[in-house]
Parts: structure tokens; sequence; C-alpha cells
């Protein structure tokens, strides 16, 4: 059973005091209505929820007639978005069970009744429903008893499970992860059995199931899982090429460039974003092409720019945003530009410390060195320590007229030095007083030749 001191937080928490009135107001409509799934889970765990769906007997048109700001994009699928004081939640009709489909959505939607609804949900954890207002638990699957033992187990038949819709190859990786858990072998099996499926999703669904895994606990589970089901091979082969390519043993006494990864993503901390964290995960793709043995040790010349090339391609596939994804190459292709930090004279300091992107590359820097044995962090403290000097010494505008965005988009350039060098020119002609406005610093960087 869920704590009361749980419930009671997440009762006096700005979404759960919304979740509890949307829950309220369909009730006393007269329409059976429950929080589930991964509300439940989280709070079985003795979390409070970060999200509340809401699952109800009510048809959208219910829903949409009993409040005021809802998002009905998605109501011919039985899903509203209600807005309530500042919250938003998904609130889904009872759905039967569609066999029919092409592995990424059912061929119809058949709405149905609680029971009904339970039978159709993909893990035995996540298929738990709270009512807030009874405290009633209804558990049809005994998501209680697995969610005990840590087991991510497919309702129903496994294989059938991903056949309807292959994101649930992800999505039970990512669980186990999210749970420190284990698989049912049932589950397990399918998993692997069904890995070819993964090609039928959308590049999108694909990037933000991974990049959920990024960002949970325990990514370097998630990914080690994706490997042992055969996942990875049809999802990103780059990584899966990674598997079995030798290193320098007394550089890298963690492994091969696939441990050396794994050990890299598993020491990711709350200071990390998704950027980071993508450039990490593909940081060394490029040294199965580059591999070489030459004066009798291992090298991988020109890794990091090909790596850079090689993730551009990996992230158009998955349908990144041409924004993030010119970013993310960027970080990939200059993540070996610090080792020659003590040979650049202050001009070219200027140009990597002032860099829209410095922090991020340097982050980058600092978890390769992490995921490393030996580890050794003297050159990323060095330059920490130059790099705060430098600043002192060289002071720019708290907040500068134009981002590195804006720069890149008023110039028609793509990230790259260009950008830093512009940024510092901009800077100096900033506390100048030559420039003052954003009007004038447009003008000022149309006349850099």
């Amino acid at each position: 059973m869920i704590d009361k001191t749980i419930i009671d937080r997440t009762l006096s928490s700005p979404q759960g005091e919304s979740g509890y009135k949307v829950v309220e107001t369909l009730t006393d409509a007269g329409f059976d209505t429950w929080w589930v799934g991964g509300c439940v889970r989280d709070m079985m765990m003795g979390e409070v929820p970060d999200d509340i769906d809401i699952a109800t007997e009510a048809l959208p048109e219910n829903i949409i007639g009993l409040f005021k700001k809802t998002d009905e994009t998605s109501a011919k699928f039985g899903s509203v978005l209600v807005s309530l004081k500042g919250s938003v939640f998904e609130v889904t009709t009872f759905r039967q069970d569609d066999t029919a489909s092409d592995g990424r959505h059912p061929e119809s939607v058949k709405f149905g009744k609680r029971e009904e609804d339970s039978v159709r949900r993909d893990f035995t954890v996540n298929c738990m429903y709270l009512n807030p207002i009874s405290g009633d638990l209804f558990d049809p699957h005994k998501g209680e008893i697995d969610l005990n033992e840590r087991l991510i187990r497919f309702i129903g038949d496994s294989e059938e499970r991903i056949e309807h819709d292959a994101l649930r190859l992800l999505r039970a990786i990512r669980f186990r992860a999210q749970i420190d858990g284990q698989y049912h072998p049932e589950t397990f099996e399918a998993l692997h059995k069904k890995a070819k499926n993964i090609k039928v999703l959308s590049g999108t669904r694909r990037f933000t199931e991974l990049e959920k895994m990024l960002m949970g606990p325990h990514p370097n589970r998630a990914f080690e899982d994706l490997w042992e089901t055969d996942v990875i091979e049809h999802l990103v082969p780059e990584l899966h090429a990674c598997k079995g390519i030798a290193q320098p043993g007394t550089m890298h006494e963690e492994g091969d460039v696939w441990d050396h990864t794994l050990d890299v993503i598993s020491k990711f901390t709350e200071d990390h974003e998704a950027d980071v964290r993508w450039a990490a995960l593909l940081h060394d793709i490029g040294k199965p092409k580059t591999f070489s043995i030459e004066a009798d040790r291992i090298h991988f010349n020109e890794h990091a720019p090909v790596g850079g090339d090689m993730s551009k391609e990996v992230l158009d596939r998955l349908q990144c945003t041409a924004k993030r994804r010119d970013k993310i190459a960027w970080l990939i292709s200059h993540h070996m530009t610090m080792s020659t930090y003590g040979e650049i004279d202050d001009k070219r300091k200027a140009h990597w410390y002032f860099h829209p992107w410095f922090i991020e590359l340097i982050q980058l820097f600092w978890l390769d060195a992490a995921g490393t044995e030996p580890q050794c962090f003297d050159l990323y403290e060095s330059i920490i320590k130059d790099y705060n000097q430098f600043l002192d010494a060289h002071p720019r505008p708290k907040k500068p007229i134009l981002s590195g965005d804006e720069v890149m988009e008023i110039m028609g350039i793509e990230p790259g030095a260009r950008v830093g060098e512009l940024l510092e020119k901009l800077n100096k002609a900033q506390i100048s007083g030559e420039v003052k406005l954003k009007r004038e610093a447009r003008e000022y960087l149309k006349n850099i030749k």
C-alpha cells in the first residue's frame, strides 16, 4: 500500500491539489475516475510524483464540457489535456485494447471500462489505479507485488504487447533502469526476440525515449540493456560498433570503447543537461572508423571530428532538431580540443572561453576524464583555474547583447570557431561603448569582414 505520508505530501503539492480537483469534478459529474500509471508507481516507491495522469470513464466531449481550459488535439484518441491552476493533466478515457496495429499505433480506439483499460496497459507496475478521494487502490495485475520485487513484467503475452507498440521495447528498458529493477524472464526473452521491431518507430519517438534514459537514473544500465537485448544494433548501429574496439591499455584500463562510454554516462550529475548527455553518449562513435596501430600503440586519429559528422547522421535519423543536432555535433567534434590547452595564447583562450558552448564543452571534457581509468583531472582543474583568472582579467558584459544563436542566424553561419571570434569582437565593442543596442550589434556584425 501507499504510505499515508506520501499521499498527504502529494495532495498538499500544487499538482496534487489540482489533480485531486480534476478527479473530484469528474466524479461529481458521475464518472468513475482515477489517478493511474507512473504517478501511482512513484508514490508506491515513496516519491511525490512529478506528473499525474488521470483515467476516467468520461468521454472526451464530457471532459471538455467540464473544464474551462483544455487541449483537444488528441481527443479522437481519447486523451484531453486539462489545465487547472497552473498544472496540466492528461485525462484519458478508459479504452479497450485493439490488437490490430502496425507497431506504432492501434488502427482504432475503442472506449471501455476500467477493467478493460487495465488489460491494454504495458507493465504491471504501471497498471495501478489510485482514487485520491477514497484512497482506494485498484491493482488487477499484482503490480504492487512486482514493484516490491522491482520486477518489470508485461501484462498478457509479452511478444504481443511489443507487436502492438514497439515503443514498449524502450519503455521496458527505461523503467528497469528507473526502478533499479530486473526483468521477468518472459519479458526479457520477448525484448530480445522482437528487437528488430524498433525500426518501425518514428525517429522522434525513439529520440524522446532515449533522452528519458539519459536524463534518468542509471543511464549506463539502460544502455547496457539495449546492448544485451540487441536493440542497440537496430537503433544506433554506430554505438553497437563500439563494442570490442580496443583502446590503449595504459590509458584506458576500464576496457574497450563501449565500456568507456558506459562509464562516462554513469558519471552524470544534476548539472549535466540533455545536450551534454547526448554528446557524452556519442562522443567516441568515431573511434571504430579511425582505429589504427602506430608505433606499437593504438591510435584514433581525428576521431573527434569524424564522430561529430557521424553524430549528425545519428541525430538526423532520430529527428532531433537541427539546432540541437548542430550543438551536440560541435561538442563532440571539439571534445579533444582541451588536450592542447597548454599551447594556446590569450587570443585563442578568448575564443574558447567566450564561446557560448564552452561550459558544456568543459563538462564533456570532465565526463570523459571521469569515465577513464585511471582517472586524472589535473588538466581539467588547470583549465578551470585559468578560465576564472582569464575572465577576471578580461571581463565581459554580464548580459551580452546577442547570443551565439543570434550571431549564427544574423551571419548565416554554422556552429564553429567563427562564432566565438565574432562574439569576442562584439564583446569588446560592447565594453568600449561602440555598441549599445541590438540594432547596433547587428550592423556591427554585418560590417565585419
